[in-house]
């Protein structure tokens, strides 16, 4: 499993360099100082695998982890901090408290390579990431992929096709699946620019349904259309948006 090391501790990276020496799946491709260098190096080596440190100067751990489309499997590492102790209790992330213990650590690398998802080989026009690509050249996300949500003190790694609906609220996009509703620092038109259109639906100017959540579909007023989500939740598609779906899916 290809793993990038993050801390601003250059001690700390050495000490977890050589913790990691007696597991062989875990293949150490780079070390990051702080989350821009880590933000490169997580482009350019797509590593499935992150050591995360929480508190670092600048953007902390969390701030990293927002500004990314595409997230990897992540151990948090944290020296003190109880405040994102409580936030990863909460999300049931992993995390090791430093200094790390080397038992913890095996059943924390254990339990991320049991749970780590077998990718299919990449397909043709495939970025790095395995992310396929549109006619445009950019990266599409899979449902599959995976995001990272904050809100307050609560944290979420997302897959996206757990989420039913995308919703405009100013520079913020909530974000609806199972009985949450956090935001994401990313608007609708950049969330519709990087999402699969085939999986996720632009319903109207303020939300992005997911195709696969629709549990029917009935005529609206005006020749638009309403869709029903299986949470229970109803949009009403734009006029313009219920001919492109209607055309998208014969109805």
């Amino acid at each position: 499993m290809k793993t990038l090391l993050v801390d601003d501790e250059r001690l700390a990276r050495r000490e977890l360099r050589r913790l990691l020496e007696v597991h062989p799946a875990i293949q150490i491709v780079g070390e990051a100082k702080d989350a821009p260098s880590a933000r490169e190096a997580i482009a350019e080596l797509r590593p499935n695998l992150l050591f995360l440190d929480v508190q670092m100067p600048g953007e902390t751990g969390f701030d990293l982890l927002e500004t990314l489309d595409w997230v990897p499997r992540v151990i948090f590492t944290t020296a003190y901090d109880e405040y994102a102790l409580r936030a990863f209790e909460v999300s049931a992330l992993d995390y090791l408290v430093k200094p790390i213990d080397p038992k913890r650590l095996a059943r924390s690398v254990e339990r991320t390579l049991r749970e780590a998802p077998r990718h299919p080989p990449r397909p043709q026009g495939a970025g790095a990431s395995g992310q396929e690509e549109d006619g445009a050249g950019r990266r599409v996300l899979r449902e599959s992929d995976r995001v990272f949500l904050r809100d307050g003190d609560r944290c979420w790694f997302v897959e996206l096709g757990r989420v039913r609906l995308f919703e405009s609220m100013d520079n913020y996009a909530q974000v609806h699946l199972d009985g949450e509703s956090p935001l994401i620092l990313r608007s609708l038109n950049e969330l519709e620019e990087k999402l699969d259109p085939l999986v996720f639906f632009r319903a109207n100017r303020s939300q992005i349904i997911n195709l696969k959540a629709v549990d029917s579909i009935h005529p609206w007023f005006g020749g638009r259309l309403m869709a029903r989500m299986d949470g229970g939740m109803e949009v009403v598609l734009s006029r313009r948006k219920s001919k492109e779906f209607r055309e998208l899916m014969s109805v």
